[in-house]
């Protein structure tokens, strides 16, 4: 696609694909912005934009998080934008880019020149059914200038936030008996106290037969990788930022029988809708590079450098990978609209980590 929203022969073919999917299970997704549909995978998150859809999947397979209002989206693409710069030379930042989605510049779709796209990866391309869940992690969600009435607001939704150290935000399981899906959005979440903690996580990883302890025990195993990173960096600290954990709920993909998308109008959905409020503060003056003198660089197709057959390869548009057991789960870092340069340990952040991996592991042993 190029740089004003004009869509490519391939990507053509590869929306004429998705609707096809779509009309067989009966669902025709709404088109929006220059072939974009919504993203049927959201758990979690802001929804604005037209029709306050929320996040966007493009037709070569990315997905499109429309920019927040001053300062965070600015904020957020500059976080993205000195991550994954081609002349970055930070190898803390280099190590972190595994742990996140992959970022292919920014995108404007041509009706409407004025909106602002991350354009990323989706990590949930390669799954037949996809579970997954978003975690807010840290002891508290509210970055070290926003206002008093911004912190006791954050604290009133979650005020076990400081004590249990993550927040779960919302999760899609998929359900073997009936091919669908149950939904918890972010008052699920919220409901659960001290208690009753270990038993909400778990039934993300429950199908509606069996607990699926090989994504449990392969989850854990990433979230680790992510917490060694925090353990020996001291550039940055996060604030409301999340983790997404997907795993396959399909029984059949590992074999690598083919199965039919579940229908979405199957799901069930408990609770309400979750939405991020957008903030309107008006400076950028607490945000700095993360890489120096290092700027971002993005052909006419708004992505980095490199043929269109190798991008197309590295977004999802070439063949999927066969499935091994890593492949059935990702662990991912996503929302950076509050991260800010420092010279010490993230103490908040990785004790959410810890804490999120202790009581995975009590999963386990149960």
């Amino acid at each position: 696609m190029s740089a004003d929203g004009q869509i490519m022969d391939s990507s053509s073919r590869t929306l004429e694909k998705l609707e096809n999917e779509n009309n067989k299970n009966g669902s025709v997704k709404q088109v929006l912005l220059d072939g974009c549909v919504p993203f049927s995978h959201q758990v979690a998150g802001h929804k604005c934009g037209i029709n306050n859809t929320g996040v966007l999947q493009h037709p070569d397979g990315t997905i499109l998080k429309q920019l927040q209002a001053p300062p965070r989206g600015p904020r957020e693409m500059n976080f993205y934008t000195q991550v994954f710069a081609k002349d970055c030379t930070d190898k803390r930042l280099l190590d972190l880019q595994q742990h996140l989605p992959k970022f292919y510049g920014t995108w404007m779709p041509r009706e409407s020149p004025h909106e602002l796209y991350l354009k990323l990866e989706d990590v949930t391309r390669r799954f037949l059914r996809p579970c997954i869940m978003d975690v807010k992690i840290g002891r508290r969600s509210y970055d070290p200038f926003a206002s008093k009435e911004k912190r006791e607001e954050q604290i009133s939704k979650y005020p076990l936030m400081e004590e249990i150290g993550f927040l779960l935000l919302g999760m899609r399981v998929y359900q073997i008996n009936s091919d669908s899906y149950i939904t918890h959005d972010q008052f699920y979440g919220r409901s659960l106290g001290k208690d009753t903690l270990k038993y909400g996580l778990s039934r993300f990883f429950h199908n509606g037969q069996e607990l699926q302890r090989h994504a449990v025990s392969l989850i854990i195993s990433k979230i680790r990788s992510i917490l060694r990173w925090f353990e020996i960096q001291t550039e940055l600290h996060f604030y409301a930022s999340s983790l997404l954990l997907v795993y396959e709920g399909s029984p059949h993909t590992i074999n690598k029988s083919k199965h039919k998308p579940a229908d979405p109008a199957t799901e069930h959905q408990q609770g309400e809708p979750q939405s991020k409020a957008l903030s309107f503060q008006s400076s950028l003056t607490h945000s700095r590079p993360y890489c120096h003198d290092i700027q971002h660089e993005r052909n006419t197709n708004g992505k980095h450098g490199g043929s269109i057959e190798e991008q197309d390869e590295e977004i999802g548009m070439g063949d999927k990978k066969q499935f091994g057991q890593e492949e059935t789960v990702e662990v991912k870092m996503i929302d950076f609209a509050h991260v800010f340069p420092s010279d010490s340990p993230d103490e908040s952040y990785m004790y959410g980590l810890r804490n999120l991996l202790s009581t995975l592991e009590q999963i386990l042993k149960d």
